[in-house]
């Protein structure tokens, strides 16, 4: 999933969930029309937050959540 997030001054806006980065960009050639010619864009993936965890952990090791829980 991805989000866009346009900066136009001080207002942020974050638009989506997305299922690709195309239809994010498709979407924000639209939107830029209704921005000042300063605004700012980016688009981001998005994690789960196990997934985050994981690639956090060690091999072999278990996640801080479960060692916590124990």
């Amino acid at each position: 999933m991805y989000l866009l997030t346009i900066r136009d001054g001080l207002q942020t806006r974050h638009i989506g969930p997305y299922t690709s980065p195309k239809q994010a960009a498709d979407d924000l050639d639209r939107l830029l029309g209704l921005c000042s010619d300063r605004a700012r864009w980016q688009i981001h993936a998005l994690e789960a937050p196990d997934q985050v965890v994981a690639s956090l952990t060690p091999p072999g090791d278990t996640p801080a959540r479960t060692r916590l829980a124990a």
